[in-house]
């Protein structure tokens, strides 16, 4: 593990050029440019708070807050766009970049890495408008704000090691990528973050409990929308398993790292 991150460092220029990059194609023929990705998350927050907010007249329980809903799905669903974005990038980017693999010589790990850094700028600037959001309705969370940091490392350590995992898969059984992309659709669901947790029926709730971005997904709705601090105790599993899941990803892309270029 340490011979790829000191590679990772060596080749940090090729990672943060190849995200300006991916940045930069992703707009450049758009004439709006990088507005859309301002444009798209302010329409996601504006239909979540008039819609729920003033037509539903919607309440979280114990929120006695105009916007407390809107927060809580803004909050689930920024998020889980990070880890949806890292996995489905992840599981393919071997696959994607397999000319690239093929002609230069690199780290085959930068390419997870360039996929990361980009999710979470993107991630960043859409929550930052969220953030500006909070601030004008009178909604920051206060020192629990800073709360996020942990959760956010945690959600990225759970993501990259799933994503690692799927994306050595996918290279030798291609049938990976079309389950993750079902995988995601049901995985979504079976998460609170369109629907709060109190709806749930008591039998279900220690189910539920068992999916990790459960666990995340509630420690950053705990934050934003009651401004307290989340259960760590449940937090500290899923770090676990994140780092259970980088090793068995590291693991397996180093095994395979030979064979899968003559796999691609």
């Amino acid at each position: 593990m340490s011979a790829l991150l000191s590679a990772l460092v060596r080749y940090r220029g090729f990672v943060f050029g190849s995200v300006k990059r991916e940045f930069q194609t992703r707009y450049r023929t758009s004439m709006l440019g990088a507005l859309w990705l301002i444009l798209q998350p302010l329409a996601m927050i504006a239909v979540y708070t008039v819609i729920f907010s003033e037509v539903m007249r919607s309440r979280m329980p114990g929120v006695e807050n105009t916007f407390g809903y809107s927060i809580y799905l803004c909050a689930g669903v920024l998020t889980w766009g990070l880890f949806a974005e890292i996995i489905s990038r992840a599981q393919s980017v071997f696959v994607d970049n397999a000319n690239l693999l093929k002609k230069i010589s690199f780290p085959r790990i930068a390419l997870p890495a360039i996929v990361t850094c980009s999710a979470l700028l993107n991630f960043a600037i859409i929550f930052s408008l969220f953030l500006v959001f909070l601030v004008a309705t009178g909604n920051f969370p206060g020192m629990a704000f800073f709360g996020l940091v942990p959760l956010l490392l945690v959600q990225v350590v759970f993501s990259i090691g799933l994503g690692i995992t799927l994306g050595v898969l996918n290279v030798f059984f291609r049938d990976v990528g079309q389950f993750t992309g079902i995988l995601l659709q049901f995985w979504f669901w079976f998460t609170p973050v369109v629907y709060p947790w109190h709806v749930l029926p008591e039998g279900v709730r220690p189910l539920i409990r068992l999916n990790p971005m459960a666990s995340l997904i509630q420690g950053y709705q705990t934050i934003l929308v009651n401004h307290a601090w989340p259960d760590w105790t449940t937090v500290w599993p899923v770090l676990v398993v994140g780092v259970l899941a980088c090793m068995l990803g590291l693991y397996l892309f180093r095994r395979h790292a030979a064979e899968m270029v003559d796999e691609l």
